[in-house]
């Protein structure tokens, strides 16, 4: 059986005839379509007055409860100084047998972009509302997040690995036991001209339940 929504093609440009509330929403989902992770980010970062908005964005994610789980640090400027001195250090802890080349290019990612958003879920066990519904939401803020930034023409990018999960960079952050890291959010300007990247088809990822006739 056919899925039309599966067979048309995605929306273009905006109708010059549309009225301006259509063209916004057009314009809207236009930015939404072609965000992608940006890789290298330079100057400028958002300002703080963008930043503002940008944070604006990640307090409308969805919110069971309204236990309200989302935390940001913001590191920038000299305090990437500081950043780049604790991931080498965390790096030697981590594996002390390793050269110490090793650990110096662990402070690059800490360089990587003019700023690092840090985002963390506060996982509340004094509620009905399950965890992974928590985390759930922290991770639909830091989609609001990368959104917002590439609606106001910069780039993101969110990393994890060993660095996410550190207790000494956690601690360092000052981050509250409860709080976990659920990763780091660079934040520049994207490069010029970046290839716009494939995505899945639609087709296989989504379907349609036809209730119990269609088993």
């Amino acid at each position: 059986m056919a899925f039309p929504f599966l067979e048309t093609p995605s929306m273009g440009t905006t109708p010059e005839f549309a009225s301006p509330a259509v063209a916004a929403r057009q314009l809207a989902l236009d930015a939404l379509l072609s965000r992608q992770s940006a890789w290298p980010l330079s100057e400028p970062a958002p300002s703080d007055a963008e930043l503002n908005l940008i944070f604006d964005a990640a307090l409308r994610a969805p919110d069971h409860g309204r236990l309200r789980p989302w935390r940001f640090v913001v590191v920038r400027d000299e305090a990437r100084d500081d950043l780049g001195q604790a991931l080498v250090e965390a790096s030697a802890k981590r594996h002390p047998d390793a050269p110490a080349e090793t650990h110096e290019q662990r402070r690059r990612k800490a360089f990587a972009a003019p700023m690092i958003i840090v985002i963390a879920a506060a996982v509340s066990t004094e509620t009905t509302v399950p965890e992974v519904e928590q985390l759930l939401s922290v991770g639909a803020a830091g989609m609001n997040v990368l959104n917002a930034i590439h609606m106001l023409g910069y780039g993101g990018f969110w990393a994890t690995g060993p660095d996410a999960y550190d207790a000494d960079l956690h601690d360092l952050l000052d981050f509250a036991p409860h709080e976990r890291v659920l990763g780091f959010l660079f934040v520049g300007t994207p490069p010029q001209g970046a290839e716009r990247r494939p995505r899945p088809e639609r087709g296989d990822v989504v379907r349609e339940w036809w209730g119990r006739s269609s088993i």
